[in-house]
């Protein structure tokens, strides 16, 4: 590919626009029995940036659905700077919205050329303004030399740069966008997201952002919500969420980590490694004595040598993962092996025995939530 292809247009030429509230209340969807929303109320500032984080079928993409009009909700309501667009007697048409949509499949139609796909959401344009917006908007995103083409030349990434052009073309208040970047290959992927959430910072339009992966959900979100069975189980900058899960479920979405079942015991549990406080969000009753928990240690939070500090074990598999190498150690007092992410060069041999520690402001007491 050329580097006139590769190369976008010059930043901070996207046309800003009035980012607006968007403000989800109790709302519930149900499919043939089944509960994909369950009382999901979420508050979104104009111009933020929110992920919509979690597995397959956790309800992400049916929130945003029910956002941009493609679907009803069963109850509760969506409001656009405090006005509803969505309740129990308003329904606001997609068209009317001022939104913005860009899906992973691209959408784009191969019977009109680049400049008439992004065109298609300039329709209320004069046709003279509505070209003229479209040009610049390609150039925008690098590929005004492909104004007169047709969508089937285009690699991947161009083609998605062309969805994202559509979707801003009529400088929407709010963009929607369900998981735009992962028929990518990774190379691109990191591009495209970059790229994407510069023009979104130029535009200031608020924006709604589904995906399933957390490293994506870091890098783009303001806030990430992480949800699980139709609802939000937590709402929070990425350092937030990260560090202070609310739960395991959502220590999981973020990362592997091993995990050791405990007892609380006067607002403490006992490790192999000594003791670590409970934090209140973990008591699971009145009575905490006795509670079971959970004490999650990150893969590269534990680290290890060879000198008397630590706890005694011994490697027992490594793995070669290119700069990284992933080893097991089994522990006196441990049921399963404690697995270690360190830099492939100082990781140890299989049989070797290693001192193991752990950074205790990094250990995640977790009720069970399975």
């Amino acid at each position: 590919m050329s580097a006139k292809t590769n190369s976008w247009g010059r930043r901070g030429s996207a046309a800003a626009t009035i980012a607006a509230r968007l403000t989800f209340e109790n709302l519930t969807r149900h499919f043939d029995g089944n509960t994909a929303l369950n009382g999901v109320s979420l508050d979104i500032e104009p111009a933020e940036t929110i992920c919509l984080l979690g597995p397959s079928g956790c309800g992400k993409t049916t929130l945003l659905r029910i956002a941009a009009g493609i679907e009803r909700p069963d109850t509760g309501r969506v409001l656009f700077n405090h006005q509803e667009i969505v309740g129990p007697s308003v329904f606001t048409p997609p068209e009317r919205r001022g939104i913005g949509l860009m899906f992973q499949d691209f959408a784009l139609f191969p019977h009109l050329t680049i400049l008439q796909n992004v065109m298609f959401g300039l329709k209320g344009f004069p046709a003279i303004d509505a070209e003229r917006v479209a040009i610049s908007t390609l150039e925008r995103v690098g590929l005004a030399h492909y104004a007169k083409d047709f969508p089937h030349i285009l690699s991947g990434g161009e083609q998605q740069r062309v969805a994202l052009a559509r979707a801003i073309a009529p400088r929407p208040s709010i963009m929607f966008m369900d998981e735009p970047f992962s028929g990518l290959d990774p190379r691109l992927r990191d591009r495209m997201r970059e790229e994407t959430l510069t023009i979104l910072r130029e535009m200031r339009a608020t924006s709604l952002i589904v995906t399933h992966q957390a490293e994506e959900a870091m890098r783009m979100g303001d806030r990430i919500a992480v949800m699980r069975a139709g609802k939000i189980l937590q709402v929070g900058p990425s350092e937030e969420v990260y560090n202070n899960p609310s739960s395991l479920f959502v220590a999981r979405v973020f990362s592997e980590m091993n995990e050791i079942p405990c007892r609380q015991t006067n607002g403490k549990v006992e490790t192999v490694f000594g003791s670590l406080p409970v934090p209140k969000t973990a008591t699971t009753t009145t009575n905490t004595n006795g509670d079971e928990l959970i004490v999650g240690l990150r893969y590269q939070s534990i680290t290890i040598n060879k000198e008397d500090s630590g706890i005694l074990g011994r490697v027992i598999d490594r793995k070669f993962l290119g700069d990284a190498a992933l080893i097991e150690i089994i522990i006196d007092g441990l049921e399963n092996p404690l697995k270690v992410r360190l830099r492939e060069s100082i990781a140890p041999l299989v049989g070797d025995e290693v001192n193991v520690n752990i950074d205790k402001r990094k250990a995640l007491v977790l009720k069970s939530d399975d």
